[in-house]
């Protein structure tokens, strides 16, 4: 079975929403205001590219990196590797061309069927609403969090407010960074 990893830039109440300055969020870019940027509080990010052999993504994370992430240097690990939109509306039509084989998934049932399939490891980015929902019917394996020491209050989370039993996750991997970033590596214990 493939390991399916959640990775996210999280503020410290679970806000995952605009870390890079996309529109229409009060905090908008909040990963990089009055933080002072450390490159190696980030190798995780290189990394993630050089481990995964797919990315999973939702609708609206897919219409957000798809413009800009095939041109950009910081993602060329990602331009070649099969990549898998979770979404009831999309259409092939609505798949940019430059940025690789592209699949639309349109349940969870079919990430699960994913999951099976042969290969290294998938991972998730942005996906708000997504990661929930995985979470929620037990297909994320893994979280990557690297954690900012802020208080965003309103705005998307990464984990749903759903009443479910505990999900226990054990940590394999921590770091603390200068600049008060927190590198937390959690596998979902089963």
């Amino acid at each position: 079975m493939r390991t399916l990893i959640s990775t996210a830039f999280i503020s410290l109440d679970g806000v995952v929403e605009a870390p890079g300055g996309e529109p229409g969020y009060r905090n908008s870019g909040w990963t990089f205001k009055d933080i002072e940027f450390l490159p190696e509080a980030f190798d995780i990010k290189g990394r993630e590219q050089q481990e995964a052999t797919a990315i999973l993504m939702g609708r609206t994370s897919y219409e957000a990196f798809s413009p800009v992430w095939p041109d950009m240097a910081d993602f060329a690990g990602y331009k070649v590797m099969p990549k898998y939109v979770v979404s009831t509306t999309l259409t092939d039509n609505d798949l940019v061309a430059n940025w690789g084989e592209t699949t639309i998934l349109r349940s969870l049932d079919e990430v699960a069927a994913l999951k099976e399939t042969e290969g290294g490891p998938i991972i998730v980015h942005g996906s708000a609403s997504l990661n929930q929902a995985l979470s929620d019917a037990g297909l994320i394996d893994r979280y990557h969090l690297l954690v900012f020491p802020l208080l965003l209050g309103a705005g998307k989370r990464l984990f749903s407010a759903t009443d479910k039993d505990t999900q226990k996750l054990k940590l394999v991997e921590h770091e603390v960074y200068a600049n008060g970033l927190q590198k937390n590596i959690f596998d979902v214990v089963r």
